[in-house]
């Protein structure tokens, strides 16, 4: 006889990327030449089919279908009543007593528990089939259990990985209820006359030990709350609207994919889209550009207006700003950082300004805390600064404590 291990390579040769489980299952229920052979789990009161292979007898089980628990082996299984092989069922008078040995009709059948790692049973591995196999024996059923050890720990890792994400899900969706983050807003200045123009509204989560704000949006995004939390943010931070003076804008950012499924539109027209930016953040490819234009379309025709963010720096290339028809380019960090020492990026802000000329967008310079990058910045044409040297992020009275304090120098001069 083969030795198990071997059996299990044999098994999984010819797809290592394939679904190891449905491998592991065609594989027994060839080598034991039964029928059926299915992977179940206990729901309540009921067994319920997982992954199945039984050709030709499709109409007589498939995954998804269910059985109560009461009419099948498993519980006798567990309990010690059955064997885990049994080979002919005519020889079992157990098993003779359960209606189904005789209704399906079950003449030979191997079964084996599958337990989570707490030791509670999470299902069954098994074959059976309608004729009598005599031949099976202690090796057949090695085969079987390191088969079910194989499929267990499949089911162990996603059942980890599930628990993991329903966790990260309820805590997500408790921050999103109780509103369980802060909104900072930072200025966007008139360069030459130091006066904010608006204001981009940044999310800062309130739970502690303290995690950047990229990490909870990548984390609501791997179990598809991206957007719900995308949008939760942006509500709250455009309530400043109703206080702040009506000549400044607010930004706000939003994922491609948020801004592609259509969810921002009612959230928008609740305010006064004519003083709403849309940053549109882009740290990979768009999957659907057809979506997203058509969405921002829409958004534009209600009077929101659309920033680039992060020109200069990874995918946010020239392709995707002509593509979006920028209103607003915003010039990242990397290109405005020590531009007054840096000639190359001297000239691909200037270029940049040329380009926003051409086709009638602004410019915004990010991430300016030097007195020297704003004066070759202001230089080059660029009108609108966001950075440390002139404004950092702060909650909403201090924004307004600027605004107060603008105006009064404007009053005064």
């Amino acid at each position: 006889m083969t030795d198990t291990n071997d059996l299990i390579a044999a098994a999984m040769i010819e797809d290592d990327a394939g679904d190891v489980i449905q491998e592991a299952l065609e594989f027994v229920r060839s080598h034991m030449d039964m029928e059926v052979a299915y992977l179940s789990e206990f729901v309540g009161d009921n067994l319920t089919f997982r992954r199945v292979s039984a050709p030709g007898l499709e109409e007589m089980i498939a995954v998804g279908d269910s059985m109560p628990l009461d009419q099948v082996y498993c519980p006798h299984i567990l309990a010690g009543r059955l064997p885990e092989l049994i080979p002919d069922t005519d020889q079992e008078p157990f098993a003779q007593t359960i209606p189904l040995t005789q209704a399906l009709p079950i003449r030979s059948h191997v079964s084996i528990p599958i337990r989570k790692r707490d030791g509670s049973p999470y299902g069954m591995f098994c074959c059976l089939s309608r004729e009598a196999r005599p031949t099976l024996n202690g090796r057949d059923l090695d085969v079987m259990r390191a088969f079910a050890t194989l499929s267990s720990e499949t089911i162990n890792s996603g059942l980890t990985e599930q628990a993991f994400k329903d966790e990260l899900r309820e805590k997500l969706t408790k921050v999103m209820d109780e509103a369980g983050f802060d909104i900072a807003y930072q200025p966007i200045m008139v360069g030459e006359a130091r006066k904010p123009a608006g204001f981009e509204a940044l999310c800062r989560f309130k739970s502690e030990p303290y995690r950047s704000p990229d990490l909870w949006f990548a984390e609501a995004h791997s179990v598809g709350l991206q957007a719900e939390l995308e949008v939760c943010v942006i509500e709250k931070a455009l309530q400043a609207l109703e206080v702040l003076p009506p000549h400044l804008y607010l930004s706000v950012n939003a994922s491609p994919e948020t801004v592609a499924e259509g969810k921002l539109r009612d959230v928008f027209a609740k305010f006064a889209p004519e003083r709403i930016v849309l940053e549109i953040t882009e740290h990979s490819i768009i999957g659907n550009y057809d979506a997203l234009l058509k969405e921002v379309e829409r958004l534009r025709y209600i009077g929101v207006r659309i920033a680039i963010d992060d020109a200069g720096a990874g995918y946010a290339g020239l392709q995707h700003i002509v593509k979006l028809c920028a209103d607003i380019i915003k010039l990242d960090m990397s290109l405005t950082s020590g531009i007054d020492q840096d000639v190359v990026k001297r000239s691909l802000a200037s270029a940049m300004v040329g380009f926003a000329e051409e086709t009638g967008a602004k410019i915004v310079a990010e991430g300016v805390e030097t007195e020297g990058e704003l004066g070759i910045l202001l230089d080059l044409g660029v009108e609108l600064i966001q950075g440390y040297l002139l404004g950092r992020p702060a909650d909403l009275d201090s924004a307004l404590a600027l605004c107060q304090t603008s105006a009064s120098a404007r009053r005064r001069a």
